[in-house]
């Protein structure tokens, strides 16, 4: 329908859209895309688009870009586990965890998960991406609206989401420098709220390091506020069989402190789970968004996720021996002089600085069989542009070496280039 002002409304809508207007006797048209295209071509100049590359079935690459830490993914126990699942329960879980959606399956993965991590309780998402979200929300919601929340300034986006969220309710969040013990004790310290919750990653998904779980639960313990660890990249890495950094501390059990974790990176499978008080699980299942109106996790998910979890537990070794690969791969690149730091799990960041760099790094690297993560703005502050290497349980010393190989050309030819006055691979 056309108004009288020259603008086309669509029937049952609310919102006019602006599409053409007389003038004269020519029609101007509006392109509903063009600044879209405008903004596209901006990140292209800037090294930031980002691209969807399918693996192909064979694809005989060395990894080092997976988060496959454990080299579970194709282990033949886990897809059976998988395929057993489909068989029993189907492919899906049919509604939400509240409707049709927790199994028997779903309840034996919480409870071996619990026991495993040392936790008194577990509760499985769909996602670890969508644990974060809910935690956040949820706890701050649920704890009043006067709450502080302390959040690490380099946390994954899901938490980094999670606070943003939380802030549109009136939550204040005060973000901290990277692992600052003193600048969290700071804010808690001359914070006016009556609650609180500090919020880290337990290893940092970029750069690899460790955070100082400890001593953050000391000082949030010290002034009352609740301690939140996403565990995405520690669990199945870091502790005694890798039950993850708050168990290697000692405070896997205790009640102000809430663990997140992902079945998508050592567990080989999909989804994510929480770890902590029955009081929090049961707040997250009456009040939790992300939880009451997900479908929940699909059971070959969950199956799998029970049998990775029973293989690692089978093979303690295996975080061990991912932990030393990540480190075999941090030495080799050091050893090249390149700028890397030193993993504290399986992670290890070579930056590179600019994003048009590390995008042609990884290239260079694809194209001689190597495949590497680029990470570059808004994944990490501007000019810390890096490739990302992980460390697996599986890897050889064949594979060690072909890495420094592809690491050497990488340095290489920054160097030539950098002489030839272009910072660009």
């Amino acid at each position: 329908m056309m108004t009288r002002s020259g603008q086309v409304k669509f029937p049952c809508q609310s919102v006019t859209w602006h599409y053409a207007r007389m003038q004269g006797s020519a029609y101007q048209t509006f392109d509903p895309l063009a600044r879209l295209r405008s903004a596209a071509t901006a990140r292209e100049a800037a090294g930031l688009r980002r691209l969807l590359i399918p693996r192909a079935p064979g694809d005989t690459a060395l990894d080092l870009a997976s988060n496959d830490y454990l080299g579970l993914s194709g282990d033949p126990r886990l897809s059976e586990a998988a395929a057993a699942a489909a068989r029993t329960w189907g492919t899906g879980a049919t509604g939400s965890r509240l409707v049709t959606g927790t199994t028997a399956l779903h309840a034996r993965l919480e409870e071996e998960l619990a026991a495993f991590a040392g936790a008194p309780a577990a509760l499985v998402f769909s996602s670890g991406y969508l644990a974060n979200l809910t935690v956040v929300t949820a706890l701050t919601a649920a704890l009043g609206p006067d709450v502080l929340v302390v959040s690490d300034g380099r946390n994954h986006a899901s938490l980094i989401d999670a606070c943003r969220l939380a802030r549109t309710r009136g939550v204040r969040v005060q973000v901290t420098p990277h692992a600052d013990t003193a600048a969290v004790t700071a804010a808690l310290a001359d914070r006016t709220e009556e609650a609180a919750l500090v919020v880290t990653d337990a290893v940092f998904s970029v750069s690899g390091d460790l955070a100082p779980v400890a001593a953050l639960h000391a000082v949030a313990r010290r002034h009352r506020a609740l301690l939140i660890i996403d565990e995405a990249h520690s669990f199945g890495v870091v502790g005694a069989g890798g039950r993850g950094a708050a168990q290697d501390a000692g405070i896997a059990a205790e009640p102000d402190v809430v663990r997140t974790i992902t079945l998508s990176k050592s567990l080989a499978g999909q989804g994510g789970a929480v770890l902590a008080a029955p009081e929090v699980t049961q707040t997250l299942v009456d009040t939790g968004r992300g939880f009451i109106f997900d479908t929940g996790l699909a059971p070959p998910a969950a199956g799998a996720a029970l049998a990775a979890i029973r293989a690692l537990r089978a093979d303690p070794g295996l975080p061990g021996r991912a932990r030393r690969s990540a480190a075999r791969l941090a030495g080799a690149a050091a050893e090249l002089g390149l700028e890397v730091g030193t993993p504290d799990a399986a992670v290890v960041a070579v930056v590179l600085g600019d994003p048009r760099d590390a995008l042609a790094a990884q290239r260079t690297c694809a194209a001689h069989g190597v495949r590497v993560g680029c990470f570059r703005p808004p994944s990490v502050p501007a000019g810390a542009a890096c490739l990302r290497l992980t460390g697996r349980a599986t890897l050889t010393e064949n594979d060690i070496r072909m890495a420094s190989r592809v690491l050497a050309i990488v340095r290489d030819h920054c160097r030539n280039t950098a002489q030839a006055g272009r910072n660009t691979i």
